[in-house]
């Protein structure tokens, strides 16, 4: 299993939202290398909920890979921001994931406290200037982000 983070603006789609959904596809990444990375995504992995673009930005709760390899259909929807119109049906440019729900941190880790707790060789998202909406995050990493979310 590994651990990735995965970043949403709240007001598009928070960890509330998927905790109402339970389950949701992981939309709109276009970013070539945000995408290769949920190339690498498998079923079981961890990822954490970045809520981004937001008065206190953080690490919001946990969800989990629950399917890889879907086609994300906003690259097909002229309506949508992410529409892609080099893509087609038959040519998708743009795979996604569907992500569950695991849970809600009772404290967000802001991204201030990460920054304070985190290198940025540990932790790609206090690198400034970072805006990779998926990244891996190492498992040593990720068991001190878990103890940090429950240790309050």
């Amino acid at each position: 299993m590994a651990y990735w983070l995965m970043k949403s603006e709240p007001d598009v789609y928070s960890i509330d939202d998927l905790e109402r959904d339970r389950t949701d596809i992981w939309d709109g990444v276009r970013n070539y290398q945000a995408r290769n990375f949920l190339t690498s995504v498998t079923v079981g992995d961890k990822a954490f909920f970045y809520h981004s673009n937001t008065k206190s930005p953080g690490i919001v709760g946990l969800m989990e890979i629950v399917e890889i390899n879907v086609v994300d259909p906003t690259q097909f929807d002229s309506a949508s921001k992410y529409y892609d119109p080099k893509s087609s049906r038959e040519e998708p440019r743009w795979y996604t994931v569907t992500v569950g729900y695991l849970e809600t941190f009772e404290v967000s880790m802001s991204l201030e406290k990460l920054r304070e707790t985190f290198s940025p060789d540990d932790l790609w998202v206090v690198r400034r200037g970072n805006r990779l909406s998926v990244m891996p995050v190492a498992n040593a990493i990720a068991e001190k982000l878990l103890y940090m979310a429950r240790a309050v």
